[in-house]
This record gives structure tokens, sequence and C-alpha cells, in this order.
């Protein structure tokens, strides 16, 4: 690992005011890209003309592409520079939004989707970017508002989608990413010094990055899948046993070679290992919400007799305060970070998720009901998002940094795909029945009442994960452990 000299305090200054900026906007490019498809699936079916279960892999290859990149993004930053697979993962980004633009074919549109996921290399390569340029007094608050901004770009992405579609087509919201995408990525070449921190010791893992690439593909499309082709059948059965099987021959590979793709000890560290389950179970939670949230929405309350017959901009609207409320709370989580640890924004996190989906369970008779539940939805995501970088840079040294997160939003996106996955299932898995046939299918209230209860179990789960994790510290308190590794061995005279 090289190192470079340490910057002076006028220069720390002014590399926050040119860096953090450009990172904060590609992370938002990247979110807002992903989420923004999710309320359209119907109407993109009728579009391009394809069943209902196809149009899924719009959102499935996406997730498969961004897990099985992340990492693989993350870990080359770590060893040949955070700048370069910066620019790498953005670049997918906007490639794909540009094929998207020009083509009207479904399959090029799935390919379309795949190089977008390449822009989930953003989150770990621009926390680890943060760590190195920064100041440290402003790490905290750096990482925060950059992990944060996942939570704000989805929303954000939502009201986009609806604004959009008043006016124009489904291809303006391609175009959004595009216009996004490259901004971020003019902003990154000109605004992101060279990487002060590379690991020129470590070395490549193929087989690693394939073994991962296998399992999490696996398991990825059996989750995203088994609404369609039955939780029992066997394509989706194989493909679990694929997942296991593979996952497991990873990780005896990843223990035995000298330059694993990820260093099983350090995720077994207490405080990698429970922040990446909070971590899980808050993607699952986030996902969640968005879709039971949009389809109750959504609902003709004429014909159901609950729901509020939302337009996908009213849709939306109505979850605007949960990307307020991740907004407000990054620069929050910072401070109760600097103050206490990430420990209390993590639980907050998880509870204030609970809270909210235990409401709306409750209460959802109102559009108000929607508003209040989103936002505090969306404070405890945001508080989450910036707590779990804290955790893990705590933990690991910089040079590990962006395999490290990216394996957390690697969880982030399954938890996201299996809470999709699930609320889809409780949704379909009670319907309500008419006299005449209809051409959709509605989920009775009961259903809805379910999927709330679930979301709210899973983050009330998080919230009681980080007691699990008995020593807490920040990016700038290394654990013991770390200490002694980056001591100088004593020799004798």
């Amino acid at each position: 690992m090289s190192e470079a000299p340490q910057p002076t305090a006028a220069a720390e200054k002014q590399h926050s005011a040119r860096v953090l900026p450009a990172l904060v906007l590609a992370m938002l490019a990247f979110s807002v890209v992903q989420t923004a498809v999710v309320p359209i699936l119907p109407s993109l079916a009728k579009e391009l003309n394809v069943s209902g279960s196809s149009i899924t892999w719009l959102m499935t290859a996406n997730l498969l592409s961004a897990a099985v990149l992340t990492p693989l993004l993350g870990r080359f930053g770590d060893l040949r520079g955070r700048k370069p697979m910066l620019l790498i993962s953005l670049a997918g980004l906007v490639i794909g939004s540009g094929i998207a633009v020009s083509t009207h074919s479904f399959s090029w549109l799935v390919i379309a989707r795949v190089l977008q996921g390449a822009g989930g290399g953003v989150l770990p390569l621009a926390i680890s970017i943060v760590r190195d340029e920064l100041p440290r007094q402003k790490v905290t608050g750096g990482v925060a508002a950059i992990s944060a901004s996942m939570g704000v770009g989805s929303g954000l992405g939502l009201v986009a989608t609806g604004l959009l579609l008043e006016h124009w087509n489904y291809k303006s919201i391609f175009w959004m990413g595009l216009i996004f995408g490259l901004i971020a990525f003019l902003l990154v070449i000109f605004r992101v010094p060279k990487d002060p921190v590379v690991d020129k010791n470590g070395g490549v893992d193929p087989l690693g990055a394939l073994t991962l690439a296998g399992w999490l593909s696996a398991l990825l499309i059996a989750v995203s899948q088994g609404n369609d082709w039955g939780w029992t059948s066997t394509k989706t059965l194989g493909l679990f046993a694929v997942a296991a099987v593979v996952a497991l021959i990873w990780g005896i590979i990843e223990v035995k070679v000298a330059h694993p793709l990820v260093d099983m000890k350090m995720m077994a560290r207490p405080a990698v290992a429970f922040t990446n389950v909070s971590g899980l179970l808050i993607g699952f939670g986030m996902y969640g919400s968005f879709l039971v949230i949009s389809n109750f929405t959504q609902t003709p309350a004429k014909l159901a007799h609950y729901g509020f017959t939302a337009s996908v901009l009213h849709a939306g609207i109505l979850l605007l305060p949960s990307a307020l409320g991740s907004m407000v709370a990054a620069p929050v989580g910072a401070l109760l970070i600097a103050r206490s640890g990430p420990r209390l924004p993590l639980v907050l996190g998880g509870a204030f998720g609970a809270v909210s989906m235990a409401f709306l369970a409750l209460q959802h008779d109102h559009q108000y009901d929607i508003y209040l539940a989103a936002l505090v939805f969306g404070l405890g995501v945001g508080l989450a998002y910036a707590a779990m970088p804290a955790f893990i840079n705590g933990a690991v040294p910089p040079e590990q940094s962006g395999i490290a997160n990216g394996m957390n939003a690697v969880l982030r996106t399954v938890g996201g795909a299996i809470g999709t996955a699930t609320m889809s299932a409780i949704l379909t898995g009670d319907t309500m029945k008419f006299p005449i046939p209809l051409p959709i299918q509605l989920p009775t209230l009961d259903a809805y009442k379910h999927a709330y209860w679930v979301t709210a179990a899973m983050c009330l789960i998080a919230a009681l994960v980080p007691f699990a994790i008995r020593q807490v510290r920040t990016a700038g308190q290394p654990a013991p452990e770390l200490a002694a590794d980056r001591e100088p061995a004593k020799t004798g005279a």
C-alpha cells in the first residue's frame, strides 16, 4: 500500500468543497435511475408488448448487475484507484441510459438496465474517496451525506417519473438518467483528485469474483422470479440450491487464496457482520415499503373501498416526504455519530421504520397518514444509511474500505430484492373477489395490513441488531487489531 503525503489544511478545505458535491450527485444519479422505472413497469409492458412477468426483468437485471458489480468495482478501487473505478461505474450508467433512450426493443432495454447497474459501484467508491480526501472531522458528515443520498434519490426518482410522464413518454425517464450521469461523470473527472491510497500489495482473485457473481445471480433470480415461477417450482428451488452450494464454495476459496476478493476475517468482525445484517433488513424495509405504499395509493378507491386512486405522479408526491426525511437525517446522523458513535442512529433508523409501518397498518384512511409515515420512514432510512458506513469504516483499514462497503451495499440490494418479492407475494396471495371478472387483481385491505406489519417487524429487528456490537467506533478510531497491524515490527539491534 502507498500513501500520499497529507495535504495542508487549506488544501483539505478546498478538497471538501470540490469533492463532496460531485460524489453526492453521482450517488443521486444512480439511485434515481435504479428506482425511476418501478412505477411505470405496467405501462412499459403495454408499450413494449411484453407480459407482466417479463417486464419485471427490467428491475431484476438492474438489481443483479448492481449486486455483482458493486463489490467488484469496490475491490478494484482498493487495488488500482477509486477515481478510475468510479468513472467506469458512471460510464456504465451513462452508456446504459444512452441505449435505453435510443431503443424500442425490450431485449436492448434489459441490456441497458444491466449496464446501468454498474452505477451501484458509486456507493463504496464514493465512501472510500471521502475517507481518503476529506479532513478527519468532516469524514463522518461526508459519508452520511453520500449514504443518505441513496434514500433521497430513490424518493425523488419516483416523483420525477410522475412529472415526466405527465408531459412526455417513458423515454424521458432514461433521458433524465443520461443527463444526471453525464454531469456526475464530468464533475468526477474535474473535481475528484488522484487516489492517495492504493493497495499495491493486493492481488486479483478471479475465481472468487466468478463464484461471488454465481451465487448472487442464482439467489437474486430465484428471489425476483419466485412469484411468477412459484416458490416450490423446480426452477426456483434449483436456483436456491445452486446459490447455497456456490456460496459455500466461494467462502472456501476466499479463506484459501493469498489475495481474496473478500477478506472473510474482515467480514466476520462483529461491527461488519452485524452491520451487514442491519443493511439487509433496512434494504428489505425500504424497497418493500416503496412497493406497498405506491400500490396502495394507486388503488381505485371506488372499486376497492381503500386507496386514493392516485396517478403515478400523485403516488410519487405522497412518497416525497421520505426523500425529505432522508435529506434531514444525513446531518442529524452525522452529529449523533460524532457525539456518541454510530449505534444510536442505526437503532433509531430501524425504530423509525418500524413505527411508521406499524402506523400505516393501523391508520391509512387519509393522505396525510401516508405523508407522515413516509416522512418518518425517510428519517429512519437516512439515519440507518448514515450509520452503516461509520460502523464499517471503524472496523476495516483504508485499503479494504471499498470492498467492505461494497458488500454492505450488496446486502442492501439483496434485502431490497427479498423485500420486493415478499411484499408481492403477500399482495398477490390475498386478492378481492368480484361478481364479474376484472382485467386486474386487487389485494384485499388485510393483505396490505399484513405487508405493513411484516415490514415493521423487519425494521424492528434491524433496530435490535446493533446491540450485538459491543465496541463502537467511527472511521477515525480504528479497532485495536487494526492499530496493532499498523505498528512497525520491533527488530533487534
